[in-house]
């Protein structure tokens, strides 16, 4: 009897050896390759043929290998460039992809450590190639757009070529900077063009700020010029109708023009109160202190 149940034992655990080696489950995110002897024969659930579940096979013969069937990230290890302008670049870059031939996959890699190691060797050649074509200011801003479209390209014909399986969806520089040892003397020559900038800056506005001044002291001096110009011109037409004035009133009065210019004398003579003048009482010049205006 017991023998009997020893022996119902054995049958049942190898029923569920071979039914675990018979049946298994495929899930909705992953593709399954079926490996016969080695050789991978058919793919279920494979990109455009959505067949996920509960699926048979070869029980000992057949082994079921599961690649992810999303889209899967890959971030490359830093690699140094050297850019066409001889500056050398630090480079973070990843790369998104995703597996569309699992057959092809697996015969030339295998598994997603391998597949990893290829692609990051792809991407950090082509960086080299695109890259090394282009400035370091070209690479940091000026076509950075332009190059990451002209390195997908780069990368999806490399893994074409090479039969690897796979679809490149998307290649991206995550950070571009200068080596460590680089960057201090880099910082110093943006700070001497910078002070060059500013030096010069300074020389054009001292240039600019003489010749302001030069110009406003050449039109003060003209407009000073022509001012006493006319002053000087309008002085002298003032002085001959003066002139002629006194003239015309010394011809019509003579005693009234010797009276006023007599009064011109004692006010040029005697205004300041500072004059000692030592004269005969009976002087001419004091006559009309005497006699008044109608002195003769």
């Amino acid at each position: 009897m017991n023998r009997n149940w020893t022996v119902l034992g054995v049958i049942a655990a190898g029923a569920l050896i071979v039914l675990s080696q018979t049946f298994f489950i495929v899930d909705q995110r992953k593709q399954a390759v079926i490996v016969r002897l080695g050789e991978p024969v058919r793919v279920i659930n494979a990109p455009g043929d959505p067949d996920p579940g509960l699926k048979l096979k070869v029980p000992f013969v057949e082994n079921v290998v599961m690649f992810d069937k999303r889209s899967l990230a890959l971030e490359a290890a830093q690699e140094e460039v050297i850019a066409a302008d001889q500056e050398r670049l630090v480079v973070d870059a990843f790369v998104r992809y995703r597996i569309s031939d699992p057959l092809q996959y697996y015969r030339t890699l295998r598994d997603e450590q391998t597949a990893s190691d290829r692609i990051e060797r792809l991407v950090n050649s082509s960086l080299r190639q695109i890259l090394g074509s282009a400035t370091k200011d070209e690479i940091v801003s000026g076509r950075r757009g332009e190059l990451m479209i002209k390195t997908k390209a780069d990368v999806a014909a490399r893994a074409r070529s090479s039969r690897l399986g796979i679809d490149i969806i998307d290649v991206r520089i995550k950070r571009a900077d200068l080596p460590t040892q680089n960057q201090e003397s880099v910082y110093r020559r943006m700070q001497t063009s910078r002070q060059q900038a500013a030096a010069e800056l300074r020389a054009q506005g001292e240039q600019e700020k003489r010749e302001i001044i030069a110009s406003a002291d050449k039109e003060v001096a003209i407009t000073l010029a022509t001012a006493r110009q006319e002053a000087e011109t309008t002085r002298g037409e003032g002085d001959a109708q003066r002139t002629r004035l006194f003239a015309q009133s010394f011809g019509k009065d003579p005693a009234f023009a010797a009276f006023y210019r007599s009064m011109q004398a004692y006010e040029a003579s005697l205004g300041q109160g500072d004059t000692t003048m030592v004269l005969s009482p009976d002087s001419e010049f004091f006559k009309y202190f005497d006699r008044g205006p109608n002195a003769r």
